[in-house]
């Protein structure tokens, strides 16, 4: 039997999962990772602390699969996209990993809507400009910290960055520069006029050349072999976007299907063979599948939320939990589910991290009286979480036919009461991804492809995708969930005026 791993960086936890030919996970370990919060809106990663979270990650699960690193056929990639990570001339980060939450470049985005320059640079990257795309903080850099962008040699996504320190060599990969506007979807290459666009001609040279997700990008070097386990020599694919991941490992793999990923960003998605150019979605990327287009709408206004609201609101429950064997989760989703939605009018507008309605959107109760509890106000997070699914689901739909059903992965589809919303919502069957680490999973399937385990990628989905669960839509609910979700929508309109007053 040989097996395949699968490396996830994601915005808390860096993850190492071990699964078989067939998709079983055989082991998994999950490090935390620190955030660094230096300044209000700036969330940064100590890069030498990644690294060696990411060594743990690997040895722990080797350790925890008793198998022989020998037998592992091949190790790729999955991690958060956008944000930056830069390597220096001295092979030293030149600088703190930015995360895909900081929004310290939201006026250099900003100015390229007002000044023109986005009509200039879609006709190449076919998408928006974010605040958390590399370019845009790149430019953040080079107006204030140029010195930073001249000591920088490489400029990587964070799974680049972590296969370069397991392999020595560096790359850039398709499905993360395409997403990023560093890529010409024309040309499909890196592009020095693109760059002179944004003001950043100098940059293009720190661009390292691309990579498709499941090409081999090197192998296992000894003095990485040292601190993971892993066997010197072991094959290395690229890796992809966690988004592609966790979709490719959800069965993306046809134009039919459509994917949700709620975690602490809200992904939605499906693939198609051209890209959507009429200005109704965000972002046009290329998929980890070469042909393919991934359409994508997304924000970082997901289950983090939620996380935010345990940790800050629920900490007597967590503790009690904890002391009695159970998990807070648990007394989370009761309290969901003691509570009807006709019977909570509190709207919540889930944009802690950012939002994907105004770049100073925070976030937000509304309705709140005397007689709400947490209770209320925790069924809230729930519901304003799916509502901005629901808003980047309703743009997707203007591109084509509504899918029999949509797979739903991410922290959310653990929770029963969580997901039975988003079906009631949506008015669309839900399926739930049997339950495993999916962006570790994706990455173990580009492995699979380079190590010749798989032949494409529709092999890799046949062998190993199980679908666990079908949550079906009540249709008494849907009135209900309509006119909440308008309400949803008037309140967001209603504070449109007022976010330049909470710049911070």
């Amino acid at each position: 039997m040989r097996y395949l791993m699968g490396i996830d960086n994601g915005g808390t936890f860096s993850k190492a999962a071990i699964f078989d030919e067939d998709g079983v996970q055989v082991s998994v370990a999950s490090v935390p990772t620190v955030t660094l919060t230096p300044k209000p809106g700036y969330t940064e990663k100590d890069l030498e602390e990644l690294w060696e979270v990411n060594a743990q990650a690997v040895r722990e699960a080797i350790e925890k699969s008793g198998i022989n690193p020998a037998d592992i056929a091949g190790v790729s990639f999955s991690g958060a996209g956008k944000g930056l990570y830069m390597i220096g001339y001295d092979g030293k980060p030149s600088y703190n990993g930015i995360m895909s939450t900081d929004t310290r470049a939201w006026a250099q985005a900003e100015r390229w809507h007002r000044d023109g320059t986005i009509q200039k640079t879609y006709e190449k990257t076919l998408q928006d400009i974010l605040a958390v795309q590399p370019v845009s903080l790149l430019a953040w850099f080079k107006e204030n910290q140029p010195e930073v962008l001249e000591r920088t040699k490489y400029i990587f996504a964070v799974k680049d960055y972590i296969r370069y320190r397991l392999t020595g060599e560096a790359h850039s990969e398709y499905t993360d520069c395409s997403g990023g506007g560093l890529v010409n979807m024309l040309t499909k290459q890196h592009d020095r006029e693109l760059m002179k666009l944004y003001g950043l001609e100098d940059c293009y040279e720190k661009l390292p050349p691309l990579r498709y997700s499941s090409e081999l990008c090197g192998h296992v070097t000894k003095e990485a072999s040292e601190k993971t386990l892993l066997a010197e020599g072991t094959p290395v694919a690229a890796g992809m976007f966690d988004v592609d991941a966790c979709g490719i490992a959800s069965g993306l793999c046809d134009e039919e299907q459509m994917c949700m990923i709620a975690g602490t960003w809200s992904i939605n998605e499906f693939i198609r063979k051209t890209p959507v150019t009429n200005g109704t979605v965000a972002l046009n990327s290329m998929f980890c599948i070469p042909g393919y287009f991934l359409i994508e709408e997304s924000s970082p206004t997901s289950a983090g939320n939620m996380e935010w609201f345990i940790r800050n609101l629920m900490s007597f429950e967590q503790k009690e939990a904890k002391e009695a064997g159970g998990s807070v989760y648990k007394t989370a989703n009761a309290w969901v589910s003691s509570i009807e939605p006709q019977d909570c009018s509190v709207i919540f507008l889930p944009f802690l991290n950012g939002s994907n309605e105004d770049a100073l959107a925070k976030g937000t109760f509304v309705g709140l009286t005397a007689y709400h509890t947490k209770k209320h106000m925790l069924r809230a997070v729930y519901e304003g979480v799916v509502f901005s699914h629901l808003t980047h689901v309703k743009k997707l739909l203007l591109n084509r036919e509504a899918p029999g059903s949509i797979r739903l992965s991410g922290g959310a589809a653990n929770s029963d009461v969580w997901v039975q919303i988003f079906a009631d919502a949506l008015q669309i069957p839900v399926d739930v991804v049997a339950d495993k680490e999916l962006g570790a999973q994706g990455a173990a399937m580009a492995a699979g492809i380079a190590a010749g385990i798989y032949r494409d990628y529709q092999d890799a989905v046949s062998r190993t995708v199980k679908i666990s669960r079908t949550v079906m839509p009540r249709p008494e609910y849907k009135e209900i969930y309509e006119k909440k979700y308008e309400t949803y929508r008037a309140v967001i309109d209603g504070l449109a005026g007022a976010w330049k007053y909470f710049p911070n």
